[in-house]
């Protein structure tokens, strides 16, 4: 058996988070949604299951991990959280993709009249495998761009990370959305 020389080891690809944000919800490009059996629904009431299913689902392709130990009462919690908001895909009648919303309270600066404002999360985004690559991505985006700045109170800022193990095309269908880069970390998150 012939053993290969150390300069062919596995080369792994180093993680690059990079982290995104939108200042004001005018002029958010949309994307024609010419399809009309393309639709978006919110869970008015908490469904753990939904949430747990979903992020398995859609994040197995991106090799999502860091909610994969999680027990059902941590799952239930999660999706419990008030600040949190989980809105479903369909297509025609089948599911498609999700999204989860997370807001969190932000101390205000002097400029704000409100003690505390809001940020909003894009927690998680996607699609199943069987609806990438239909052009479903920019609309189902859209949707939760939208969805975002019409929570009250108006938030100060929208914001998503991506990282180049998801989707190739993640980065430019945000950045076509009008989310900025602000923040680039390279290598392993602490929650992973």
């Amino acid at each position: 058996m012939r053993v290969p020389p150390r300069s062919l080891e596995l080369i792994v690809e180093p993680l690059v988070t990079t982290y995104l944000e939108m200042r004001s919800g005018d002029g958010v490009p949309s994307r024609r949604n010419d399809d009309q059996k393309f639709r978006v629904r919110e869970f008015k009431e908490a469904n753990w299951i939904f949430n747990r299913d979903m992020y398995v689902a859609v994040g197995r392709t991106w090799k999502w991990i860091d909610k994969l130990a999680w027990t059902e009462e941590h799952w239930n919690e999660y999706a419990g959280d008030p600040n949190l908001r989980t809105f479903a895909a369909y297509y025609d009648k089948e599911l498609a993709g999700y999204y989860e919303l997370r807001k969190s309270d932000v101390p205000s600066g002097p400029s704000h009249g409100n003690r505390y404002q809001g940020e909003i999360e894009i927690a998680y985004f996607g699609l199943l495998p069987d609806f990438i690559g239909r052009g479903l991505g920019g609309t189902l985006l859209t949707s939760a761009i939208k969805s975002a700045w019409a929570w009250e109170p108006t938030p100060l800022r929208v914001w998503v990370h991506t990282c180049n193990r998801d989707h190739p095309n993640a980065l430019k269908n945000y950045q076509a959305r009008g989310f900025k880069i602000y923040k680039i970390e390279e290598g392993e998150p602490a929650d992973h």
